[in-house]
């Protein structure tokens, strides 16, 4: 399996909140605005809930890409749905029933995607991967922005890209955490293609500069083995 475009999501988790619509006009040519919900239990931090959804969605006409880390997604993905998330993606450590949800999310009229933490096999997956739109690998340990990517990632892209293989689909690959234009170009070829970055563009004193450049990494790695 190999994705022929790199896409890019900025993460708002490094914008400022305060002058949101201002922000997400610096991020024009991206192709999904991450939105990163924390609820201070699943992971300590406490961020964004289905108000700014709506406000993202208000704002600007960029997919909004939903990541859910949060404790309860069996009964909070609804409100998420009805806010107008483009993508959806929960944490199979927190699912109960994550075949469920994947249903819900798809009957609600978005794409439906799950998240692994660092230490979850992608073997878990195999049950469900025939009904996902995307999957998302933590390449940090979820809850903050700013953290150093872990380089046990590159290994893990490539199993699930051997698991997808076998299975013969070809979901989109997203990855979180300490993603820039140094690594795109790894990590697009152990197999990933959506890269979420915050603090490498809202860090940035020319946002849509940055973006170009993490796209152009990127797709450096497309034609690249690992």
């Amino acid at each position: 399996m190999r994705h022929r475009t790199v896409k890019v999501a900025p993460s708002i988790l490094s914008a400022d909140i305060l002058r949101l619509g201002d922000e997400l006009a610096t991020i024009g040519t991206a192709d999904l605005v991450h939105i990163d919900v924390m609820d201070g239990s699943f992971v300590p931090n406490l961020t964004f809930g289905p108000n700014v959804v709506r406000a993202c969605k208000a704002a600007s006409s960029i997919p909004t890409d939903v990541h859910l880390m949060i404790e309860n997604p069996d009964e909070a993905v609804g409100l998420y749905l009805k806010a107008g998330a483009d993508l959806v993606c929960f944490h199979w450590e927190a699912a109960r029933h994550a075949h469920r949800i994947v249903s819900q999310i798809h009957e609600g009229g978005a794409r439906a995607a799950v998240a692994l933490n660092p230490g979850t096999p992608v073997g878990c997956l195999e049950a469900i991967i025939e009904e996902l739109d995307m999957v998302l690998l933590m390449s940090v340990d979820p809850g903050f922005g700013g953290q150093r990517f872990i380089p046990s990632t590159i290994d893990k892209l490539q199993r699930l890209v051997d698991l997808c293989d076998r299975h013969g689909v070809s979901p989109w690959i997203e990855v979180d955490g300490g993603v820039s234009a140094t690594n795109a170009a790894e990590v697009v070829a152990a197999g990933a293609n959506v890269l979420v970055a915050g603090s490498a563009v809202f860090g940035a004193p020319d946002r849509e500069a940055a973006i170009t450049s993490i796209r152009k990494a990127g797709h450096l790695g497309l034609g690249r083995d690992v």
